[in-house]
């Protein structure tokens, strides 16, 4: 009950000062103290909702988790009676000693909140950093910065509107909210079902289908959630079985699943929470970061596609049969109105430019027309929705507000600078040595974070450096998003492949090599971004049609060699002919893939005739490597996967 009614009160605050209702008597809330009052609230859910430990009694909350939730409550109460007196008087450099301490309790309270929400290397980061004010005189020149007592550090903290209630809570508060809870309600809702039904209509029956559908179902999904790990557990119960019955080996199917959910973090036009969070950074409309992520997002899915279609063809696996699936006639009579609401909230994003409140009136027009329905909210429902919503909203505001103590350390201290400075200078005039030190440092804090945590931190740490070296910032963003998420398919912490690996019980780091290995494309396309926007649909129309056109050949030509069965061609052989015919062909995929510039030293010309010469080569090659015997395939140095399925048991 307390938990529903803090949900309850998160989203009326939110209702009101994003809508400016001004609690329809006219007075309206200081940002600064809405923030408090909504961090007060979800940071308190928190404690309801994630135990201290593992041990800890989940059938009831334990005392101390209700004094910790009501210390939240105190502090951040505190706060917002403050707030006036906080922005007036400058508190975050000179609060009244009451105030200080107070600051003291709420620092350590935030700290634990991220450790619950965010785990264990979310609470190491977030501790090791926002103490570094503390010492920042003390460490090597390179992340120097300017040292602050003790007591205006916390002060700072939980004061300054570049810390506790920085980007992070500011984008939480007054753009993600509405989505979360749009998010969460489609779910109770039956989108589910609905768009694992769609896809199995319109792709079931097709060679691979049951992969193919993965790719559309949890790609949906995983936009509207963000959670690459929860949507693999969510639809990957549904789709992997699926992919096991026409033949897919386990660890294969934990792979394709695992990049299906990863991806939706990708892709418009919903891209999880991290677009809007990037969006308020760069200080640019939602929209301009959509349309930036078509082109990389389908690109990243259309190679997932053509692997899954190569996959299936050298090993002649079959659709589903037609008589067992759903007709699309009658998949949209039973959810038609799911497309409507998401072309509805479509229309007020792109249209209207409502990016705020456009997910409060989806949530409702979808209320109104699912109670109509078989899957209507009945009161048993509700509560469990208002659960969901507050979970989600207490997981999030948790690891947000954790992160915003690490913006605030650095940018009071002014390490962000000194370190942009020193890697620029690092680097001299290599944008790629710059580039693939970007790529390394994303990627290792990308390891056990969330995706919207590992971006603010990078985008503060990292994100000058790039734009400094006069990369397109919202290039450098995307960039530093891409990777930073990677580490969810990438052994040896892939998070998203080891969940779809025990859904599928098999080797999880089978499943995370496999994931890696079919989502290989992503791995280059922020690269080709970088160095040339075109592939963000930035520029002149007809370079991004000769760029976008080079790269589709490239994604098919890449997915070929990677699976051995180039479309229209057959087989690339076996063998070490059919080896070098593959490795051939990759690299000509990459060449058409890549865009021309100064960063390769080649034109679009330049790259075409290599790429040519390296695929006429390929395919020469693999004319007398397909008449080898099959035997002879133990020396292509496939991945695991190829002999995995004579060992997995059998479909069910």
């Amino acid at each position: 009950m307390v938990a529903a009614a803090l949900t309850t009160l998160s989203m009326l605050l939110a209702i009101n000062q994003i809508f400016n209702l001004g609690f329809l008597i006219g007075h309206v809330l200081l940002d600064a103290r809405y923030l408090y009052l909504l961090t007060g609230a979800t940071l308190a859910m928190v404690f309801i909702y994630f135990p201290a430990h593992s041990g800890a009694p989940r059938a009831r909350v334990p005392w101390y988790d209700v004094l910790l939730g009501l210390a939240v409550l105190a502090v951040c109460g505190y706060f917002a009676w403050s707030a006036e007196r906080i922005v007036s008087e400058a508190w975050e450099f000179m609060a009244p000693q009451v105030a200080v301490w107070i600051s003291f309790a709420g620092w350590l309270l935030v700290l634990e909140a991220g450790r619950r929400a965010g785990g264990l290397p979310v609470f190491a980061i977030v501790a090791l950093c926002s103490t570094y004010p503390l010492y920042a005189d003390q460490v090597p020149a390179f992340i120097a910065g300017l040292p602050m007592a003790l007591p205006q550090v916390a002060s700072f903290h939980m004061f300054s509107v570049e810390s506790l209630l920085g980007i992070p809570m500011q984008a939480f508060g007054l753009l993600v909210f509405g989505f979360l809870v749009f998010g969460v309600l489609l779910s109770f809702t039956g989108a589910g079902p609905f768009f694992i039904n769609l896809a199995f209509a319109l792709l079931g029956t097709r060679r691979g289908g049951p992969a193919k559908v993965a790719i559309f179902s949890s790609g949906l999904m995983g936009s509207m959630s963000g959670g690459p790990v929860t949507n693999a557990l969510t639809t990957g119960p549904l789709s992997i079985p699926a992919m096991r019955r026409i033949g897919f080996s386990r660890s294969y199917a934990a792979g394709v699943e695992a990049c299906a959910s990863t991806g939706g973090v990708l892709m418009p036009p919903i891209m999880g929470a991290t677009a809007f969070v990037m969006a308020n950074f760069l200080g640019i409309s939602y929209l301009e970061v959509v349309i930036a992520a078509i082109v990389p997002s389908a690109l990243y899915y259309f190679g997932l596609f053509m692997q899954i279609d190569a996959y299936a063809a050298r090993r002649n696996l079959h659709g589903l049969p037609a008589a067992e699936l759903p007709s699309v006639v009658e998949v949209l009579r039973r959810g038609w109105y799911f497309l409507f609401v998401f072309a509805v909230l479509v229309w007020m994003m792109v249209g209207l430019n409502r990016e705020a409140t456009a997910p409060f009136y989806a949530a409702a027009l979808l209320l109104l027309i699912n109670q109509f329905t078989p899957y209507r909210l009945t009161r048993r429902r509700c509560v469990e929705l208002m659960a969901r919503i507050g979970q989600m909203l207490a997981e999030l505001a948790g690891i947000l507000a954790a992160i915003g103590l690490i913006i605030g350390a650095l940018q009071v201290t002014g390490m962000a600078g000194t370190f942009t400075n020193n890697l620029v200078r690092l680097a001299g005039d290599d944008l790629l040595a710059l580039v693939l030190m970007g790529a390394l440092t994303s990627f290792i804090f990308g390891i056990g974070m969330t995706v919207t945590a590992a971006y603010l931190f990078l985008a503060i740490v990292l994100a000058p450096s790039l734009i400094r070296f006069g990369i397109d910032p919202l290039a450098a963003h995307l960039f530093l998003m891409y990777w930073g998420m990677l580490s969810f398919i990438t052994p040896p912490v892939a998070l998203a492949a080891f969940a779809a690996g025990s859904v599928a019980n098999c080797s999880p780091m089978k499943a995370g090599f496999q994931a890696m290995r079919l989502g290989t494309i992503i791995y280059f396309i922020p690269f080709f971004f970088v160095f040339n926007p075109a592939l963000l649909l930035q520029g002149a129309w007809d370079e991004i049609a000769v760029v976008v056109s080079t790269a589709v050949i490239g994604v098919i030509f890449v997915a070929a060699a990677l699976q051995g069965w180039l479309i229209g061609f057959g087989s690339l052989g076996h063998g070490p002919l059919g080896l070098i015919a593959r490795l051939l062909l990759a690299a000509a995929g990459l060449l058409f893939t890549a865009p021309g510039g100064d960063a390769l030293g080649l034109g679009e010309g330049g790259l075409l005739l290599l790429s040519s010469g390296l695929l006429a080569m390929a395919l020469l090659l693999s004319r007398p490597a397909r008449r080898m015997r099959p035997a002879d395939r133990a020396s292509e140095n496939d991945m695991p996967e190829e002999n995995d399925a004579s060992r997995d048991e059998p479909a069910g």
